[in-house]
């Protein structure tokens, strides 16, 4: 059981995680990083959960690395030390993007650094008309190319918006945020946890087995030729063509009534 977060799971599946150091904007420690990281790696088995909020309590998103327990502990370790810790900043993001479970980040205020990379690492993005985003990294002399950032920011809202955004290290407010492309609803403060719920009720009520798929391909894809990703797409496709959630939505169909997803993953044993 993490001790750095809180994490509650409904009866729906939806995993609500909280970052819960409000008296400093949700800043990470060396402890949060590692039991996100881990949480998120265990989640991918974790058969009672389908999809996941993360938000943080107060009124910051998370605000990065904590200034005391974290920059300043590091300025006097080895390099391997340092290594070690930009490879666990790092394998948080990863896990994030690995897990074939969806993720909504509910941004009900300031996202900054690692905050940042964190909510832009999830599928969905709900955003305050209050919060802001800051990839401030070239601000405190480090590179904006930090924890996955100058993958997936580029991917996100395109190369040149991503530049601006990790090179001149300013904030944005969250109109510009969602103008760049970066948030997926805009609501007003108090909705932002509840909307994000919704969507992620919405999808641990869907066909889990098509989601995973999807989070698989898209991460799979991008470094892919277009023939290349088109013959991935027909195999995955001809699985689930072929499996039991098509399979329901067809019957549903025919029986005028809203389908009931089994989440079943791979295609039911049918003649070749």
């Amino acid at each position: 059981m993490a001790t750095s977060f809180r994490e509650t799971i409904d009866d729906h599946g939806v995993s609500l995680i909280t970052l819960d150091r409000p008296e400093r904007l949700n800043a990470l420690t060396f402890e949060v990083y590692r039991e996100l990281t881990d949480r998120f790696a265990a989640m991918q088995d974790d058969a009672a959960v389908h999809s996941v909020v993360i938000t943080g309590a107060g009124k910051a998103f998370c605000s990065g690395g904590d200034v005391h327990d974290i920059i300043g502990a590091l300025l006097d370790v080895s390099e391997a030390e340092t290594l070690a810790f930009t490879r666990m900043t790092g394998e948080l993001i990863a896990n994030m993007r690995k897990l074939e479970k969806p993720i909504v980040a509910a941004i009900n205020g300031m996202a900054a650094g690692a905050g940042a990379v964190i909510a832009l690492a999830s599928d969905l993005r709900v955003m305050s008309r209050q919060a802001r985003f800051a990839f401030l990294f070239t601000k405190v002399g480090l590179t904006g190319a930090d924890m996955g950032a100058g993958f997936l920011l580029p991917r996100v809202i395109g190369h040149g918006r991503a530049t601006e955004l990790l090179m001149l290290g300013d904030g944005i407010d969250a109109e510009t945020a969602d103008r760049y492309g970066l948030v997926t609803r805009l609501v007003d403060p108090d909705e932002c946890v509840p909307v994000a719920q919704q969507l992620a009720i919405r999808l641990a009520q869907g066909p889990l087995a098509a989601l995973a798929t999807t989070k698989r391909c898209l991460n799979a894809e991008w470094t892919l030729e277009l023939d290349e990703a088109i013959e991935l797409e027909a195999q995955v496709q001809k699985d689930h063509l072929r499996g039991a959630d098509h399979r329901e939505f067809h019957a549903s169909f025919v029986d005028k009534r809203a389908p009931r997803f089994s989440g079943q993953t791979g295609a039911e044993e049918r003649p070749s």
